[in-house]
């Protein structure tokens, strides 16, 4: 059977056809411009969260190893050493962290990090925040790690580490997109290295440890182990927005949302559902600049949009199903979509 996308009506008359979003009430509260709770709760009046979460009792300790090695001195190295000695690993001597001290490019880095992350305390809320929901949802999870801020000559590939103690986030991937460190890097990694991710990627670093990995190599499954992902992002940041939980713009997560069933039918019809085809994970799964369905559309389409689709199977799931959510986390990928009676929209 023959198909394409511009056949099932994702293009009109030679160009692509999708929604613009345009920005609503909701968005009168900028995602910089969160200084207080109320002020989050405010914003999305529609999403209410409860009491019983509200009032679960969390503190937050939050430790900016940035600033701490920014004041550090080769006289005081030894007292940082000494107090933080998982930065500091012994086969590395001491003659090495004090050229660190006033090497140029780690002094620049450190100022620019100070400049974006002067205040902290509105990440510190929401962190805060977020620790609650996960406490709710995993009663017998371990102690909330503390959050230590430090750089990471901008490792953002390991922005977010998730440790038993501690969860260190590497300030300097987070400075925004168009921060100059990031000149030369292609623009859909760029795009992430917004303030605006770190909740969402420690919501994910947190998630990684509850969701396995699919024991079936097919495309489903592991279009269903995103979907999974994200599924906990709708439990654990009801606050945040969609396109902030799967990183899309809000044109991307538009052209997504209006082209659900043209894609769906494509995976169908290609047959890729349960294939074990390798390729399949850069094409649709990975970050990428665009999905790659190899038509003309390609360049209009946001990466990872079989990441989006997993996550549309496992909402469906989880509305359709009477199962709490660790339940489901352990469900095969073919048992969700089995049971999920999803239906893409037209």
């Amino acid at each position: 059977m023959s198909f394409s996308l511009r056949d099932r009506g994702i293009f009109r008359g030679g160009k692509l056809t999708i929604y613009s979003l345009e920005r609503g009430k909701d968005m009168k509260c900028s995602k910089y411009s969160i200084l207080i709770l109320f002020i989050i709760y405010s914003c999305i009046e529609d999403r209410k969260i409860p009491n019983q979460i509200l009032e679960i009792p969390i503190k937050t300790d939050v430790i900016r190893f940035d600033r701490k090695l920014a004041a550090t001195t080769e006289a005081s190295l030894p007292i940082l050493k000494a107090e933080y000695p998982y930065f500091f690993p012994a086969q590395y001597p001491d003659s090495i962290w004090v050229a660190k001290l006033s090497d140029t490019l780690q002094r620049e880095i450190l100022w620019e990090v100070e400049k974006t992350f002067s205040d902290f305390e509105k990440e510190k809320e929401e962190i805060t925040l977020f620790y609650k929901h996960w406490r709710h949802y995993f009663p017998d999870a371990a102690p909330m790690p503390k959050v230590v801020t430090m750089i990471s000559e901008v490792d953002y590939q390991n922005r977010i580490i998730l440790a038993d103690t501690m969860v260190l986030v590497a300030l300097d991937s987070y400075l925004g997109e168009s921060h100059k460190f990031y000149k030369g890097m292609d623009s859909y990694i760029a795009a992430q290295l917004d303030p605006v991710y770190i909740l969402p990627d420690i919501a994910d670093a947190f998630s990684a440890t509850k969701v396995p990995p699919p024991a079936e190599r097919t495309f489903l499954s592991q279009m269903i182990y995103y979907g999974k992902k994200l599924y906990l992002k709708d439990l654990l940041l009801p606050w945040r927005e969609d396109p902030e939980k799967i990183k899309y713009t809000q044109e991307e997560l538009a052209w997504a949302r209006a082209n659900e069933d043209p894609i769906w039918r494509y995976f169908i019809e290609r047959e890729l559902l349960y294939s074990t085809d390798k390729g399949l994970a850069p094409r649709f799964l990975n970050d990428a600049p665009f999905s790659k369905f190899r038509l003309e559309l390609d360049g209009e389409s946001p990466g990872r949009i079989g990441q989006y689709i997993g996550w549309q199977i496992v909402r469906a799931y989880m509305e359709n199903n009477d199962v709490e959510v660790h339940q489901m986390l352990k469900l095969s990928g073919r048992d969700i979509f089995m049971r999920s009676k999803f239906k893409p929209k037209k």
